[in-house]
Formats: structure tokens, sequence, C-alpha cells
């Protein structure tokens, strides 16, 4: 089984389209620093996903022990960013989940392997989880309201072989 931490985002996002079940059949184990349960109850409100994270016990949380890095990537990144990449190299990490093209760049700057939602949902089709990824794509811009941009939409409807 492969070491896989998660940022908020693919979360948050999936669990707003009722498929955050993708993560634990996909990955098994998800990992997540303390900053992003700390997201998942940002100003005093829960987020989607976060009662769904709170009942999963396939995902573990973290404290990060690797302060000199967690200060670095906090420099430029948001604070579940941050955290999530300093725990992906902490533990070695197999995959990050991470979809902010900021903290993606960072994480493949220190040689992780990333995935986003839709890479995701492109996985879960592959894998036989999913039928159809351009209902659920659709429900992330529409539901979530997950910025998608055309061409990327496209090309990931390309890739599960849909096309409109």
């Amino acid at each position: 089984m492969s070491l896989v931490v998660s940022d908020t985002s693919p979360l948050t996002n999936l669990a707003a389209i009722g498929r955050l079940d993708l993560l634990q059949s996909l990955f098994g184990r998800i990992q997540i620093p303390e900053a992003v349960w700390l997201e998942l109850n940002a100003g005093g409100r829960s987020w989607p996903g976060r009662n769904e994270v709170a009942a999963a016990d396939w995902i573990v949380r973290h404290g990060s022990a690797n302060l000199a890095l967690l200060t670095a990537l906090s420099r430029d990144l948001d604070a579940g960013e941050a955290a999530s990449i300093a725990l992906a190299l902490e533990i070695s990490a197999d995959l990050i989940l991470i979809d902010e093209s900021d903290g993606r760049h960072q994480a493949r700057r220190q040689g992780l392997t990333t995935m986003g939602v839709a890479g995701i949902l492109l996985l879960g089709k592959r894998r036989g989880l999913i039928g159809s990824v351009k209902p659920l794509l659709d429900d992330l811009r529409l539901r979530a309201r997950f910025w998608l941009s055309q061409s990327v939409y496209e090309q990931v409807l390309a890739e599960a072989r849909e096309f409109p």
C-alpha cells in the first residue's frame, strides 16, 4: 500500500460532490497534517468534508515535526499546502493530493509526485470505480465551485474518452 498525503482541496471538493469514498477505494489510508484539519474547521464553520474526515478511520492526522521546512514552505503557500508538502516529505509519501498550482509546483520542486481532483476522477474511472467523469466534473464546477479551466476540462474528458 502506498503512502498518500492530502491537502484540504481534494477532501472538500470530493466531499462536496459526495465522492470522498474514492480516496479510500483508490488509496486505502490517507495521511493529513493537522493544518488541513484546522482548515476544515476554519472560521468557526464546518466546511464540506469536515464531518466525513472526522468519522473516517482511514484518514490519519499528523502533527508536523520539521518546523524549519514548514516555516520555509509557509512563506509562499497557505498553511494546509505547506504542511501537506512537509508531511509528504517527512514520511516519504508516494503521492500528494493537491490542487492549487503554486502548491503543486512547490511539491514537484521537492521531488514529490502530485495528483489533483481531476486526476483522482480519471484514476477512479480507469479502475472501474466510476462510470463517467463528466457528471462529476460538472458537479465540481457547479456544486463545489471548483475552478477548472475549459481547456483542462476538455483535456480530462478526452483522457477519459468522454467527448462533449
